[in-house]
């Protein structure tokens, strides 16, 4: 097998993995069928992993064959019945080792930057509408983020939260989502007031 194919496949069996180990997270809040789990991932766990209702549902189904997790079906009127998962033992102790395992850095990959590295060569309008589309994007999913802090909090202040909670992990994790876009947001507005200082500047 070529260098570039093994790349491509040690790249694939990370991911999968990773996702693996995200759902195991994600049910230790209990049992949750995948259409439970594809909304958790939208409204929280995307904040550090992303990924399709496809993808989840074929790698529950791995997961359930490997003994991760078992699945039973809840028969439903008037609705197709759907599959409930939970973590079983060894799916405890999997998630276990990977908490211990060494991680790895990350790394930021993102065609965006690429194209604001290149704006003084290429098409400036379009790159300013790509950062106030971003903008735009990361101000509602700091939105949403905002709205489920308020839920998980449930009047309570963060302090007495953070001390008493049943689990903090998911709060964490909301946290750095939280400061991402953020980040992203004060990153985006000033991206834009410079290219448009240099554009009137030009003008």
């Amino acid at each position: 097998m070529m260098v570039k194919e093994l790349a491509i496949q040690k790249r694939a069996t990370l991911a999968a993995m990773a996702l693996r180990n995200a759902l195991l997270a994600a049910l230790l809040d209990g049992e949750a069928s995948g259409y439970d789990l594809a909304k958790s991932f939208d409204a929280s766990v995307a904040n550090f992993w992303m990924a399709t209702p496809q993808q989840l549902y074929r790698e529950l189904d791995r997961m359930e064959s490997e003994g991760l997790v078992r699945a039973r079906v809840v028969q439903q009127e008037r609705r197709p019945n759907k599959r409930l998962f939970a973590l079983t033992e060894e799916g405890r102790r999997a998630l276990r080792a990977f908490t211990a395992a060494p991680t790895r850095p990350g790394a930021m990959r993102e065609e965006l930057m690429v194209k604001v590295q290149a704006v003084d060569a290429g098409d400036v309008e379009a790159v300013r509408a790509a950062v106030a589309e971003r903008l735009e994007w990361s101000r509602a999913k700091l939105a949403r983020y905002e709205r489920l802090r308020d839920r998980m909090l449930d009047g309570r202040g963060e302090d007495d939260y953070l001390a008493t909670a049943d689990r903090v992990g998911p709060y964490l994790t909301l946290m750095r989502g939280r400061s991402f876009e953020e980040e992203n947001i004060r990153w985006a507005e000033r991206a834009l007031a410079v290219l448009a200082r240099r554009a009137a500047a030009t003008a």
